[in-house]
Order: C-alpha cells, then sequence, then structure tokens
C-alpha cells in the first residue's frame, strides 16, 4: 500500500481530487487529499502572514503526525511549489513527486517570478483586505481566493530534494490556448532525471483525464495498473 498526499492548486479544496481519490483507494492505497491554509474549506484561516512556507508545513506536518513514509506527492499546478519545499525538508518521507501540469521551481523562485505577465495581472487582483488572489471565472463553484504571500514568497531549497529517487511530470496538452507550462515541458523531456508524460487534457487533469492520471501515480510508486 502507496501512501499517496494530494495539493491541489490555487483557489482549489483537496476536493478537488475527488474522482482521482477515489480511483487509488478501489486500487487499495492511501489517500490524503490535502487543503491548504486559507483556501477553500480552510479559507477561514486566511491572514496577511499565510505564505508559501505555511503551505509547505501544512505538508510536512501531515506526514510527520501520521508517520508517513516513502510517499508520493502530487501537486497541481502551484501545487508543484508545495511539493517542491516539501521533498526538500523532509526527503526521508518522501518517495516520489509527480507535478501535474504543475511548477517546477529552483532555489530562489517564486511564482511570480516564474509565471508571465498574463499570470500576474490575474495575482494582482486581489480582494479589498489585499491578502488573497481572487479565483478566475471559470473556476470551480467551490473556489476561494487564494493567499497572496504564497505567490510572492521566494522558496529556499537546501539540498534535500536530490534524495528524491522518481520526478514526474504530467503536461496537459489540450489547453484552450498557450499553455504557460511547455517551456517546463519540453525541458523536462531532455531532462534523464525526469519521466515526462502528456495527456489530451486541459489544465485540470484530474477532472478532464483521471483515469490515464491514475495510471501515471501508480506507475510514480511501482504499482502499476
Amino acid at each position: 500500500m502507496t501512501t499517496f498526499v494530494l495539493i491541489p492548486g490555487m483557489c482549489h479544496g483537496g476536493w478537488c481530487f475527488e474522482e482521482v481519490a477515489r480511483q487509488l483507494r478501489d486500487h487499495g492505497h492511501r489517500v490524503l487529499p490535502l487543503t491548504l491554509t486559507g483556501v477553500a474549506e480552510r479559507s477561514h484561516l486566511l491572514h496577511g502572514t499565510v505564505n508559501l512556507d505555511t503551505h509547505i508545513q501544512d505538508v510536512t506536518a501531515l506526514l510527520a503526525a501520521e508517520d508517513i513514509q516513502d510517499a508520493v506527492l502530487a501537486g497541481h499546478s502551484y501545487g508543484g511549489m508545495v511539493i517542491t519545499g516539501v521533498a526538500d525538508r523532509m526527503p526521508e518521507r518522501v518517495g516520489s513527486l509527480v507535478y501535474l501540469d504543475a511548477m517546477v521551481p529552483g532555489h530562489g523562485d517564486s511564482c511570480w517570478s516564474l509565471v508571465s505577465d498574463q499570470e500576474r495581472q490575474w495575482y494582482a487582483d486581489v480582494v479589498d483586505t489585499g491578502y488573497a488572489v481572487r479565483p478566475l471565472p471559470f473556476f470551480d463553484p467551490r473556489a476561494t481566493p487564494h493567499p497572496l504571500a504564497t505567490l510572492l514568497q521566494p522558496l529556499h531549497l537546501t539540498g534535500g530534494l536530490a534524495r528524491v529517487r522518481r520526478r514526474d511530470y504530467v503536461y496537459a496538452a489540450a489547453w484552450d490556448g498557450q499553455s504557460p507550462f511547455t517551456p517546463v515541458y519540453r525541458r523536462l523531456c531532455t531532462d534523464p532525471s525526469w519521466r515526462t508524460h502528456a495527456l489530451d487534457s486541459g489544465h485540470n487533469l484530474m477532472r478532464d483525464a483521471p483515469h490515464d492520471l491514475v495510471k501515471i501515480l501508480l506507475d510514480s510508486a511501482g504499482a502499476g495498473i
């Protein structure tokens, strides 16, 4: 049995993995979809100091409290920032990383530094308090504002990430328009330390291609269908 810890992208809660989590559980695995501090059903915890470190600590605290070993961490979109930080801080508890059409940051990167001007314009559309970015109109109705400081804080890496045995990147090849993740995917395709996959899906892989995504997640854990 493998433990999968699933991290959503901006403005979304763990509920966005409902179908993927169900299928993984049907295969006998333990699945923990996590809603990050200040978002979705935890939006009541939003305040100005919720940053990227807070979200990394959400996950490291879960791994420690549940005594999870050899976890598969999967992060969608912004969640790539979080799983990278977690694996760097707790490599002894992480078996593999799966980036779901996600950011792949290096030391000193932030979401703000990695995205285009178009995404920065979205990030600038904040709620009245200034603490959070509004969800885009086409997001799930359950989506809530996302803590702005998580997008601005640079990621600090210490070298622990190198100890993770496997990394997969799942690219959504059917965006409506140009995908901002195409350069990341093309770069990783030539990197022998990564396994790359392209799915005929929009950015919301969990909704558009759950069965294909489950196959990749199971393979990343060494447990194929």
